[in-house]
């Protein structure tokens, strides 16, 4: 058990602070949150006055200084930093100053050890073949050199081509990348070199790592993921089941997830969809095994038509839909889970105190994540003024979100135009999808830009994908 009071600095924003920091306050834990200027007026500046008082609030120029985070930990008395999604979360650099620094901090987020072997899709996939998971077929080594590259490539084309697949390609990647980020695909041979160029480029300039995998192009699959909770000590592993996000904008952003990852009771495939869904689960847990994986952690896969399952990474981090899965799971007959709070509680040292047993999942869940952005022109995001927003409390729904629904909110234009995650619950698939659409077309969301222009939403486009979700 975790020892007396801890103070976590969160060093995020938007909803994950305010869901990071409702944890804190339901474990009894305190908590400290920063702002920069253009977040003076987000949700979770407003939530930290009033819960935390003005002692809980530091204001920073950048959530992306490192110095300044350990700056507010020493002069807030935090012990403990929670990183949330996105910034510091999968910097293994990062987590490893937290423990070794003067002033030692406990780091909220697997061991950076994990991160490091984990966060580079080499290793992952080096990992996963030694232990029998399914991985792409592609390098399991970064590629450096050009001709080995092409080399390469030349090869995946002309097996595609020998298999019979009508459009062979092959993809691109930054070996240290994630979350989409520094992936682009080719269908063409002799556009190859000049793609691996780009990458191999941007692969410097934002990781500083020229390490390029290349993999074969798999069509039509859908992404599924399995979310893992892991005790500190490394030797106990849990899972809370899977999850589908295939619904992405054009750059390969989620927009909507399911949980379950497939609904076999209630679509029909042409593959053993519950063999799947279970064996995409132990090869995730005899990963986490194998690392001795120490906190929360998503195995990401790609199941093609055919119900075929490729590992594609593993993020060492919260994910931004924990709470999908957490809303059909149940831990000793016990609703009411919240995967953040299970991942603050055993990053402070808490035991896991029940089995895989007592965790049931039953229902469907969907997420839709609300964003200000035109899905009609690539998604491109919009920038102006919330003026009105709300929504119809039911017992079924959760809302997390940065934006006031009592004022006025200017959207920074140095984020991500993100508005909000909405939650909805069902007893099976269709009576979820039921729920999430007449939740979206009674959403009350209005706003102008500095020319007057009206608010662009992906509400329209969101309501659109519901009809469809889960199927091939």
């Amino acid at each position: 058990m975790y020892k007396g009071e801890h103070k976590v600095l969160i060093a995020n924003r938007g909803e994950i602070a305010i869901r990071i920091a409702r944890a804190c306050l339901e474990l009894n834990q305190n908590f400290v949150c920063v702002y920069t200027e253009a977040d003076s007026e987000s949700g979770h500046v407003r939530f930290a006055r009033e819960h935390g008082g003005e002692e809980s609030l530091f204001r920073i120029s950048s959530y992306r200084d490192a110095n300044e985070i350990f700056s507010v930990a020493d002069c807030s008395g935090a012990s403990a930093i929670h990183p949330g999604y996105g910034f510091f979360a999968e910097d293994f650099r990062f987590a490893r100053r937290v423990i070794r620094r003067e002033k030692p901090l406990i780091f909220i987020g697997p061991s950076w050890r994990v991160i490091q072997e984990l966060g580079d899709k080499i290793n992952t996939k080096r990992l996963a073949r030694r232990l029998g998971v399914p991985t792409v077929p592609g390098s399991d080594s970064p590629i450096y050199d050009e001709l080995e590259a092409v080399e390469l490539a030349d090869s995946l084309f002309a097996f595609q081509r020998e298999q019979g697949f009508q459009a062979p390609a092959v993809m691109v990647k930054a070996s240290a990348g994630g979350g989409g980020m520094g992936i682009e695909e080719v269908n063409d041979p002799d556009e190859f070199r000049s793609v691996y160029r780009r990458i191999r480029n941007y692969a410097k300039r934002q990781f500083n790592d020229e390490g390029v995998l290349i993999e074969q192009r798999i069509y039509g699959f859908n992404h599924l993921e399995v979310q893992v909770v892991c005790e500190r000590s490394g030797k106990k592993h849990v899972h809370f089941g899977t999850r589908n996000c295939s619904v992405q904008s054009s750059g390969n952003q989620k927009r909507i997830e399911v949980a379950p990852g497939f609904a076999p009771n209630e679509i029909h495939y042409i593959f053993n969809a519950a063999e799947v869904l279970e064996s995409i689960t132990e090869h995730s847990l005899s990963m986490a095994r194998a690392v001795n994986y120490d906190n929360v952690g998503t195995w990401e896969w790609i199941v093609t038509p055919r119900g075929e399952p490729f590992l594609m990474e593993v993020n060492t981090r919260i994910q931004v839909e924990n709470g999908v899965s957490a809303a059909i799971a149940a831990i000793k007959g016990e609703h009411g889970v919240n995967i953040i709070r299970e991942q603050i509680r055993l990053g402070l040292g808490d035991p896991i105190i029940y089995s895989q047993q007592d965790v049931e999942l039953s229902g469907v869940a969907i997420e839709y994540r609300i964003i200000a952005e035109n899905p009609d022109k690539e998604f491109a995001p919009w920038v102006g003024t919330i003026e009105k927003f709300g929504w119809q409390e039911q017992d079924w729904l959760e809302v997390y979100t940065q934006v006031p629904t009592d004022r006025a909110y200017e959207i920074p234009t140095e984020f991500d135009p993100n508005l909000a995650l909405a939650i909805v619950r069902g007893e099976n698939l269709d009576h979820a999808k039921r729920r999430g659409q007449e939740f979206l077309s009674n959403l009350v969301l209005q706003g102008q830009d500095r020319a007057g222009r009206k608010l662009e939403s992906n509400i329209s486009y969101l309501i659109d994908k519901t009809s469809g979700l889960l199927e091939f």
